[in-house]
């Protein structure tokens, strides 16, 4: 009964861990031994680590299951072992396919995380919220500061980078304060109506509006939203915001009443109306689940003639959180690090520059965002992968998959077993 925390080594700045201290300690109460990985990068020191009943090691060899959070580097993979980590392989994506042929190679079981869901098909273990958190933390940092760049001071120059707190509550205090400023001396006439748009309903959506929601906030439907700007009567006082569902932003050219059900099925044969959105929206927020069958909502032609008509529009940032590669949001042309979070996609020359000053929206694109809430976000993480422990390590590894015993929802997150994928991703061969 051994499992084992590894260090992470993907990403240098990467800070979370699958397990705190905390839940190690609960572990150890349950004759459960735990190996842990020395990293100094860690936001848990080996100290928290050691008083809470964990050997600290330099190699996970002995553990019978090994817990990461990112990609382990192919260097890293011990064979014949099973991990559990966000692989990022399941839509064939092509950077990690060396790693997966290598995941096979090597004779390993891999258990995803993005995978484990309960009936319904919702995720149990995730950082979603935190993702949303830090995502709109951040994007309120950069509103502040592209404001700035343009020589309009604001309350929300006030607000710093997520990373930048010691934790959440007290990003979450400074934009109460922010909240009350705006409340009591409202925000310059340059920004107002402060509309920001929210894609998607999930928790990555709800974990922004709730920091959103800390200022004074007033709810647009979107079937209102050209109506309430052609009447002007707006508000310096408060912030508005506009959620976006799939009946808001898809249509069917046949023009027949959406059908969320048709929609799921047959994606494809739908068109995008998000643009029509666009010039009204200071910020967007994008927090949906996209693939390549599903339409784009802010396109690079789009964005191009709206910029020939008039050089200065209202949208100053877009908050990809989803953070796909010129998916939804097409100009989300590469990802950021949290070192240099954000560029600005300039429309009328298909160019990028680093920062918040360009012609064009400013756009966040960190795709690591929950690691800049680190303590918290793997407190969270945790919790909710714990009760798993101890039956994933009882199971018998040796077996073949159809024999696995395995929690029906982590048997479901299983992509490759013995050197082979199983039955649910077979499909992963023609990536590799």
């Amino acid at each position: 009964m051994k499992i084992g925390i590894r260090k992470e080594t993907q990403y240098p700045s990467e800070r979370r861990a699958p397990l705190t201290p905390e839940h190690v300690k609960e572990l150890v109460n349950q004759n459960i031994e735990v190996l842990v990985e020395q990293a100094d990068q860690r936001v848990f020191t080996s100290d928290e680590y050691k008083k809470s009943g964990a050997k600290i090691c330099s190699t996970l060899e002995d553990c019978e299951i090994i817990f990461g959070v990112k990609e382990v580097p192919i260097n890293d993979l011990i064979p014949n072992k099973p991990f559990v980590f966000f692989s990022h392989t399941i839509k064939g994506q092509s950077y990690n396919m060396p790693l997966l042929q290598a995941i096979l190679d090597k004779n390993i079981t891999l258990m995803d995380y993005e995978l484990v869901k309960n009936d319904k098909g919702f995720r149990l273990i995730f950082f979603g919220n935190y993702a949303g958190y830090a995502g709109m933390i951040d994007s309120l940092w950069l509103l502040g500061k592209r404001l700035e760049s343009e020589g309009i001071q604001s309350a929300l120059a006030n607000i710093k980078q997520a990373k930048e707190y010691d934790n959440l509550a007290d990003a979450e205090d400074e934009i109460r304060n922010v909240g009350n400023e705006i409340r009591e001396n409202g925000l310059p006439n340059e920004v107002v109506p402060l509309i920001t748009g929210f894609s998607g309903y999930g928790n990555v959506s709800k974990g922004a509006q709730s920091i959103y929601d800390l200022l004074p906030t007033v709810q647009i439907k979107p079937k209102d939203l050209s109506e309430f700007i052609k009447k002007g009567e707006f508000s310096n006082k408060v912030v508005y915001k506009v959620e976006f569902k799939e009946v808001d932003m898809y249509k069917h050219p046949s023009n027949n009443e959406f059908s969320f059900n048709h929609f799921v099925k047959h994606p494809n044969e739908y068109e995008s109306i998000f643009s029509q959105y666009i010039p009204n929206l200071t910020m967007m927020v994008n927090g949906i689940y996209w693939e390549d069958k599903f339409p784009k909502h802010v396109t690079k032609d789009f964005m191009k003639d709206l910029y020939k008509k008039r050089s200065e529009q209202k949208l100053k940032v877009i908050g990809d959180i989803t953070c796909d590669i010129e998916g939804s949001v097409e100009l989300t042309v590469k990802n950021t690090s949290s070192e240099e979070p954000s560029f600005v996609y300039e429309p009328l020359t298909d160019e990028v520059k680093m920062g918040v000053e360009g012609n064009g929206p400013v756009i966040l694109a960190v795709d690591k965002l929950p690691a800049e809430l680190p303590r918290e976000s793997s407190q969270f993480f945790g919790t909710a992968l714990l009760p798993f422990i101890e039956p994933l390590l009882q199971a018998d590894y040796s077996l073949d998959f159809e024999n696995l015993n395995l929690p029906k929802e982590f048997k479901e997150a299983v992509i490759t077993h013995k050197g082979k994928l199983t039955p649910n991703f077979t499909y992963l061969n023609e990536y590799l």
